[in-house]
């Protein structure tokens, strides 16, 4: 009988699966050692923990590797580390990188303010209109980067079409996937090169672990290694634990995250104070026919704009009690946060009404909370505002 595939949570929790040996712990130890002993005159590889070649780290990326299905990933100190980093591994002072504008905000201060200081040139496209990611791709663009599902808007893009003009041009396409996780989407099916996340997010779970990924070719995530050891960036073996811990439940986590998400907005969107709900699951959703092709599951974010606008945001998070405000997301405890002052705030308000991003835009993270609690501490929230 030929042997099935393992499920994505069985890869979760198992990884490579081998088989363990009497009296070795279920629990992996925490290797909280900065440097291993070395053999005398050998030119093996130094194991040394800013090298990120320690048995923590390793046995992380390893696990998210077998769930991106990519041949090499690796882990780093935050979600903007992985972001940099990735770049800077396809990317060379001189060359053109061409970013969709719908992108979370510290990203875009990255590639204006740092990697122009790096004499590394960046476009911006809008991804509903095709002819322009075509029109400002120049003799020097080496890399294209999106974000799907988009913060805080929940965008959902075409990477399969993106894919194919990167292959055609002989450039690279990085995808942060930091929404949707391995469980709902894995860009590298859909044609990307470079998969990117926010750990500290979703694949952690418990808003306890600062941490990054970056997943791909094993000559991409070298290159990363690289540019890790150099700049410092590598994560601490209890992070790795936390965050390998998190990974286990991944799996149930995201399922009860896409069912409470897909509730509440629904809920939500028949509200009267509720002026438009953003959630990919909800068929007003301009992308909705492509997200329930591409994506397993629509994730707990819910993007909501109310109808008094910034002064009826305010007037609703005071008065909401289990729902914390707070800037991060993808926990088991629903949080919820405002993105001018937080994801978004290095942009101005035209800026950010451009991205469709109003005052007043309220982003929430779904949690694991039973979601009729959920929606009766929303409904204290909308009276409200």
């Amino acid at each position: 009988m030929p042997r099935r595939t393992p499920g994505r949570s069985t890869l979760a929790i198992h990884g490579d699966q081998t088989a363990r040996a009497v009296r070795e712990p279920v629990a992996p130890p925490i290797y909280q050692s900065s440097t291993f002993v070395s053999p005398y005159g050998s030119q093996d590889e130094v194991l040394y923990t800013r090298y990120g070649n320690n048995p923590n780290q390793l046995r992380l990326a390893e696990r998210l590797a077998r769930l991106e299905g990519s041949e090499a990933a690796i882990f780093v100190g935050s979600g903007m580390g992985a972001t940099a980093l990735a770049h800077l591994a396809v990317l060379n002072p001189g060359d053109h990188l061409l970013s969709s504008e719908w992108i979370y905000g510290g990203t875009r201060r990255l590639f204006r303010e740092e990697f122009t200081r790096f004499g590394i040139e960046v476009s911006f496209a809008n991804p509903d209109r095709r002819r322009e990611w075509r029109s400002k791709l120049r003799k020097n663009t080496r890399a294209i980067f999106v974000e799907t599902p988009t913060n805080p808007l929940m965008r959902v893009l075409d990477v399969a079409w993106l894919a194919v003009l990167a292959e055609a041009e002989g450039i690279a396409l990085l995808v942060d996937s930091t929404f949707a996780t391995p469980m709902n989407y894995r860009p590298l099916e859909h044609g990307a090169d470079v998969v990117i996340h926010s750990a500290t997010k979703y694949l952690n779970g418990h808003s306890d672990v600062i941490a990054g990924a970056v997943a791909g070719a094993a000559t991409v995530v070298d290159e990363v290694r690289e540019r890790m050891k150099l700049w410092g960036q590598a994560l601490d073996p209890h992070a790795a634990w936390l965050v390998e811990r998190g990974l286990k439940t991944l799996g149930p986590r995201m399922d009860r995250h896409n069912r409470t998400g897909l509730a509440v907005a629904t809920w939500l969107e028949q509200q009267p104070k509720v002026r438009r709900v953003h959630y990919p699951g909800l068929a007003s959703h301009p992308d909705h026919e492509l997200a329930a092709k591409v994506l397993d599951g629509f994730s707990g974010m819910v993007g909501l704009e109310l109808v008094g606008g910034a002064r009826a945001a305010d007037r609703c998070l005071r008065a909401l009690r289990l729902v914390t405000h707070a800037p991060s997301l993808g926990g088991v405890e629903s949080l919820v946060s405002e993105p001018r002052f937080t994801s978004h705030a290095g942009l101005t308000a035209d800026e950010r009404a451009a991205a469709g991003i109003p005052d007043g835009f309220l982003r929430f993270s779904l949690g694991l909370e039973d979601p009729e609690d959920l929606m009766e501490d929303l409904a204290r929230g909308l009276a409200a505002a």
